[in-house]
């Protein structure tokens, strides 16, 4: 199975399941792919976000144990992303839309927002990833 990203005349952007690339051109053809969010069956293939290549050789399971625990892991992620992302706490979307509006310069930045402010950032165009870190008793 391949996830492609998609996204319709309007500009809604979406997921599609597929066998292969072959599938999915032959249900497009069909107009039996469509926009959940307006229904539209004008969509075409947009690149991925996020895009994980490599030409390790050793299986999924020794690659994972190399890597440590989950929690070590979780735990290097948010020491990295805090060392390596600006807090701007609750301001999140102001600053994102500034920076995005060649207002302020380009640079990572953590925070949080609203279900209402991430719709707006997602109607300007501005690309972010939510996370959600969880935090461990020691």
């Amino acid at each position: 199975m391949i996830i492609y990203d998609l996204k319709c005349q309007r500009g809604h952007k979406f997921e599609g399941w597929f066998k292969d690339r072959a599938a999915f051109e032959k249900q497009k053809a069909k107009k039996l792919v469509a926009c959940p969010v307006c229904g539209g069956t004008d969509v075409i293939m947009v690149p991925s976000s996020v895009t994980i290549m490599g030409k390790d050789s050793q299986p999924v399971g020794e690659r994972m144990k190399a890597a440590g625990s989950p929690q070590k892991v979780l735990n290097e992620l948010k020491d990295y992303i805090r060392q390596n992302f600006d807090d701007v706490g609750d301001k999140f979307a102001d600053v994102a839309l500034r920076i995005h509006h060649g207002e302020e310069d380009r640079r990572n930045i953590r925070g949080t927002t609203t279900q209402s402010e991430e719709e707006t950032l997602r109607d300007e165009g501005v690309q972010f990833v939510k996370l959600a870190l969880p935090e461990f008793d020691a």
